[in-house]
């Protein structure tokens, strides 16, 4: 059976569907004040061999972990959420299907605890 990265078109489907999800999550301004002071060339970059391994690519992401990357930032469960809806937006855009989606998505909902820490909207 073919990974979820191989179902989605591989390399070249993972870098545009992080360009999309970015230009998303860069026009949210409840989520753009995250971004202020990052590269988000960099970012991007990062976020690829993250998506990459993620849906089973060859790729080993060798990045922090989620905890680690994301302390210190104040991210809530809102925020998250917002953030899973712009990807799944994203994914659905570039003609990802809805099932694949779904399991995308579930794979991401176990890293809610440690990017937000379980801090809940103000």
């Amino acid at each position: 059976m073919a990974s979820i990265y191989d179902q989605v078109g591989g390399a070249a489907a993972v870098s545009a569907v992080v360009d999309e999800f970015y230009s998303r999550v860069l026009a949210d301004p409840t989520l753009a004040g995250y971004f202020a002071e990052i590269d988000v060339t960099k970012l991007k970059a990062h976020q690829r061999g993250f998506v990459a391994a993620a849906l089973g690519g060859p790729q080993e992401y060798r990045g922090r972990t989620m905890g680690e990357a994301h302390a210190g930032l104040g991210i809530t469960t809102d925020a998250f959420d917002s953030v899973v809806t712009h990807l799944a937006g994203a994914l659905a855009h570039l003609g990802v299907p809805d099932e694949t989606i779904l399991g995308i998505a579930g794979t991401l909902m176990p890293l809610k605890e440690q990017i937000t820490g379980g801090q809940a909207a103000a």
